[in-house]
């Protein structure tokens, strides 16, 4: 299935009775992949507002929660975006991620998005690669599951998952992650995205 028929085709899965419930039949938790091919991000993202539109117009209150902002909300509300910057400009990346590391844990950034999603009755995570390498796909999802348990969760996700592994951008593996299912089936290789 291509890109624009997975895209055509979200809606109608958003808002699908079993999704919606936000647990399956053996109460596994209703957290899902989106997955697409990374240089399509801006297709995604261009398509999504209409999505929302769509899927609130059927009474479902969406938060989509932007990941990278909530990392630049957390950093601002403790006085520590402008240090950031100047810190990667001066000593590069890794010593920005390296000092970073214990302001944004996971349970921090977790507990921030679930902030944002309250009263939702569906989440859509949204700019995964651009919060990376500050946070990690499978951390968040694994610190999301006591936090929104009872809310469908969509990450969108700009590389591959197999059902087991995460691959940001088809190139950073993952920790092995199964609690998520596919949303929808992505584009068999060889086949045009």
């Amino acid at each position: 299935m291509s890109l624009e028929a997975r895209l055509n085709a979200l809606s109608a899965a958003l808002l699908d009775p079993k999704l919606l419930r936000g647990r399956g039949l053996g109460n596994e938790i209703g957290f899902y992949i989106f997955d697409y091919p990374p240089e399509r991000d801006p297709d995604v993202a261009r398509a999504l507002p209409q999505v929302v539109r769509t899927v609130e117009s059927e009474g479902v209150q969406v938060a989509v929660v932007n990941l990278y902002r909530t990392v630049l909300g957390l950093l601002e509300a403790r006085g520590y975006l402008d240090k950031a910057l100047a810190l990667e400009e001066a000593r590069g990346p890794a010593a920005l991620h390296s000092a970073l590391k214990p302001l944004l844990t996971p349970e921090k950034v977790a507990d921030a998005v679930a902030q944002e999603a309250q009263g939702a009755g569906l989440v859509l995570l949204t700019q995964v690669g651009a919060a990376y390498p500050l946070l990690r796909s499978h951390s968040i999802l694994n610190n999301l599951h006591e936090r929104l348990d009872q809310v469908p969760v969509v990450m969108f996700f700009p590389g591959t998952y197999d059902g087991q592994q995460l691959r940001l951008f088809g190139l950073f593996k993952d920790d092995n992650y199964y609690r998520a299912f596919r949303l929808l089936p992505e584009a068999k290789q060889g086949a045009s995205a």
